[in-house]
């Protein structure tokens, strides 16, 4: 650092261009940076927009997130990491920018296809992989958008005003277990404000969590343009704007006149050389191996295909059936959302063509326009081709222009000429399987009774359309679960009445209570439930046992058989349950997971860790996490209401109690360990037994100070005794 001037170290904090970092003579070059949390979309240099949003190199279409994280397969996203560093590396790309590990709060959201879940234990733990596997091959990883960016509505501009409880247990866990486990080599921030401030200069958030918190080493990046104030950003923890707005003098003029210590600037150039280090120019290659790569993204969309219904055993499709093909998505497929994550694919397969290949005698009949616009001839066409066959594999999903970043969905349901071709294909008496092609949740409430088979296909990239071939007829058994719960009706959505906010905010009025959450704390009726997911066989749980194997942890296993006749895959299940007559916390937590395959009789058995963390909340009193003393309980299962064993607790707590000040309620006292002995001492050991139920029920509630307005004794020099007793 000694050899650069001030304006040469203000230049490193922006980019030189869209995609590149700013090279200094000999001592740091410029590192290329590309989007590709699904793949990568690496710049075509001919192309005529600054983001290359219509033209980028081809590279394989993984899954995007909403398909991987479906796969509940932490190995697997590690694999289709690696698969993507190898790309990068050949493509001479130093940083991908992702995984994007937002949580779902609401279904609208129209990013929600590049996110994993509404449980950030999930997100978390899938994204950590997906970082592992990028850098494991000398390419650097970016964890985006920090933090609490939600929605695409006004997201430049808007504020997501949510307290700090919600913040430390829903929105930023994920983020958090990333850091501490995978050590991502940048992190970006998000467009949004949060409380008021633009994430882009919340020191709080950039430096007090993020680093002095959870330890991160890396280099913080905003988000394209997120950047309003380049000295405040600096300041704050933002090491590197991109893309440039030429303002690097704002920063050298800051610098002079001493608004900005010099010590900031140097240690954000000493980040970004540091990220240098870290991303050593990769070597020349000649590519990589197509083919290889578009098995890897076949393999993982096959894991990301959920079955929500299977009644009659009508999937895998029988050997021999007559199968009819239809719906226009069938031969055109939506594989990922449209935005700044867009790949231009290697290659793409169709689940037509798929199925055509190993069906003899099989028809399609498009039945809809993917415009929307209804046509009674490709509808009627649709219905003759299932009248004559004995199974109808009917594609629905939503169309192109329904999902994309830069603008959010408003309803949740299907088009609908697609629901009226379903129910007329049903009326003619013939086995109907539905399979989806949605990258954010659709409601299935309204005609899901008119189908046998429902296999949510997500957007699966590039080989998503022969990995569905592989699921419907048999020769894989589908193992995806859902990451997000899928709610009868848009007004059933905790956020709903909060999403998207308006004039200038967003208030995240349901707290805690996200996705399950909310619906398994209030016994809400859903579609299909967090967690869910059917395969060809079935699976039993047995046995399960707690060891305590230190203060506040637990070693936790159950066996689980595969009691059905074929090779197939099962996610179990861990949460922690609070049974409260008040609840002050979600009814249960995820809080583990674990994906085994199984051969048909087979058995194994399934081990978690259980820490306090597992246990704790967030104490805003206290300012960090704390573990009450009592009673929970562990519950294994097979989605977030399948649970199949229940075992019942206890923790001491982390042994802090809070402190007592003569506004601490009568309650607190008698709650306190230290504070109710001294109550107690002071006025005899029965004399509040003398309370009523209904009197005592009214006195836990006063400050203790004020009961000297009571006349019972209780005077200010009293209280002052009895808080200095406590604090003796």
């Amino acid at each position: 650092m000694k050899d650069l001037t001030l304006a040469e170290k203000a230049s490193l904090t922006s980019g030189s261009d869209t995609w590149h970092t700013t090279a200094v003579r000999d001592v740091v070059r410029a590192l290329t940076l590309s989007d590709g949390p699904h793949g990568l979309r690496r710049q075509d240099e001919s192309s005529g927009d600054a983001l290359g949003l219509t033209r980028s190199v081809p590279a394989t279409c993984f899954p995007p997130a909403v398909g991987l994280g479906s796969s509940w397969d932490p190995e697997l996203a590690r694999l289709v990491g690696a698969t993507i560093a190898r790309e990068a590396r050949a493509q001479g790309v130093d940083v991908v920018l992702g995984p994007g590990v937002n949580i779902k709060r609401s279904p609208l959201c129209g990013r929600n296809f590049e996110y994993f879940s509404e449980d950030p234990r999930l997100a978390g733990v899938m994204g950590a992989a997906l970082v592992d596997g990028i850098q494991s091959l000398g390419v650097g990883a970016c964890v985006k958008h920090y933090a609490v960016n939600n929605q695409e509505t006004d997201r430049m501009r808007i504020s997501a005003d949510v307290d700090e409880r919600t913040l430390r247990e829903i929105y930023l866990p994920a983020f958090e277990h990333i850091v501490r486990e995978a050590a991502p080599y940048m992190v970006m921030c998000a467009y949004n404000k949060i409380n008021g401030v633009y994430a882009s200069q919340n020191r709080w958030l950039l430096t007090e969590v993020l680093r002095e918190e959870w330890g991160f080493d890396g280099l913080v990046v905003s988000d394209w343009g997120a950047v309003a104030d380049r000295v405040a950003a600096l300041e704050a923890g933002l090491d590197l704007e991109m893309p440039p707005t030429g303002t690097d003098a704002e920063i050298a003029d800051a610098v002079r006149d001493g608004r900005l210590p010099e010590e900031v600037l140097d240690r954000a150039v000493g980040r970004l050389l540091r990220l240098a280090s870290r991303v050593p120019a990769a070597p020349a290659t000649t590519g990589w191996d197509a083919d290889a790569h578009h098995e890897v993204a076949r393999q993982a969309a096959r894991a990301s295909a959920v079955l929500l219904k299977n009644d009659g055993d009508v999937l895998p499709i029988a050997p021999g059936r007559k199968v009819a093909v239809l719906g226009e998505l069938a031969r055109t497929p939506r594989y990922q959302g449209h935005g700044s994550s867009h790949v231009v694919p290697t290659r793409l397969d169709s689940a037509w063509e798929s199925l055509a290949a190993a069906l003899d005698g099989a028809v399609f009949a498009a039945g809809y326009r993917l415009d929307g616009q209804a046509d009674p001839e490709l509808e009627r066409e649709a219905v003759e081709a299932a009248a004559g066959a004995d199974v109808a594999v009917l594609f629905l999903g939503l169309p192109d222009s329904a999902e994309s970043e830069g603008f959010d969905r408003t309803g949740i349901d299907l088009p609908g000429d697609q629901t009226t071709l379903l129910r007329r294909v049903a009326g003619t008496g013939v086995d109907v399987v539905v399979v989806l092609s949605n990258g954010g949740v659709v409601s299935v409430s309204g005609w899901q009774d008119a189908a046998s088979a429902i296999l949510e296909g997500w957007l699966l990239g590039q080989a998503g359309g022969s990995a569905l071939a592989d699921l419907l007829l048999g020769t894989h058994s589908p193992s995806g679960r859902l990451t997000e719960t899928i709610p009868h009706r848009l007004a059933d959505v905790p956020s709903h009445l909060h999403f998207p906010g308006g004039d200038g905010h967003v208030v995240y009025g349901e707290g805690r209570y996200v996705g399950y959450r909310h619906y398994d704390t209030l016994d809400v009726d859903v579609a299909y439930p967090f967690g869910h997911g059917l395969s060809y066989t079935t699976f039993a749980y047995s046995g399960l046992e707690a060891r305590e194997t230190g203060a506040n942890e637990w070693q936790v296993e159950v066996t689980v058989t595969n009691t059905g006749s074929r090779f197939a895959h099962e996610v179990v299940q861990l949460y922690v349950a609070f049974d409260e007559e008040r609840p002050t916390r979600p009814r249960h937590e995820l809080r583990g997971f674990a994906k085994i395959g199984l051969e048909p009789g087979a058995s194994e058995r399934v081990s978690f860790t259980l820490t306090g963390r597992d246990l704790a909340w967030w104490s805003a009193s206290r300012g960090g996490w704390r573990i009450d003393p009592g009673a929970f309980t562990v519950e294994v299962g097979a989605s977030s209401r399948d649970i199949r064993q229940r075992l019942e607790l206890s923790t001491p707590g982390d042994g802090w109690a809070p402190p007592l000040t003569a506004m601490s309620t009568l309650g607190e006292w008698l709650d306190h360990p230290v504070g109710s002995r001294v109550l107690k001492e002071a006025f005899g050991g029965s004399a509040l037994d003398r309370f009523s139920p209904a009197l005592m029920g009214l006195a836990r509630g006063i400050p203790l100070a004020k009961f000297r307005t009571f006349g019972i004794g209780l005077s200010p020099e009293v209280v002052d005794r009895l808080v200095a007793a406590v604090d003796g």
